[in-house]
């Protein structure tokens, strides 16, 4: 088995404690996540960010090539998921 998307894993790894991602976009946040796991090669993860955008919901999964982490975003007042892009770094928020 190839292996596990590396920023994937340190999600995994700091999961449930706070963490930075920084997006494609350049967009930075502090997350929590409350799961993730991984299927074979495959990423899913459920959380919120806690420093802005506290009333939405936030997805990660992985590209259907496995070559990117994606975060999605879900409010209060929306149907569905909207994709923010892939994220590109992600480290420990220290206290």
């Amino acid at each position: 088995m190839a292996d596990l998307h590396p920023i994937a894993k340190r999600i995994h790894n700091v999961q449930p404690d706070p963490i930075r991602l920084e997006l494609d976009s350049g967009e930075t946040g502090v997350y929590e996540f409350s799961s993730t796991e991984f299927f074979q090669r495959e990423f899913r993860g459920e959380g919120v960010r806690t420093d802005a955008d506290v009333d939405a919901a936030f997805r990660l999964v992985t590209s259907e090539d496995n070559d990117r982490v994606l975060l999605g975003r879900s409010g209060p007042d929306e149907d569905g998921w909207s994709m923010l892009g892939a994220v590109v770094a992600a480290e420990r928020v220290e206290a």
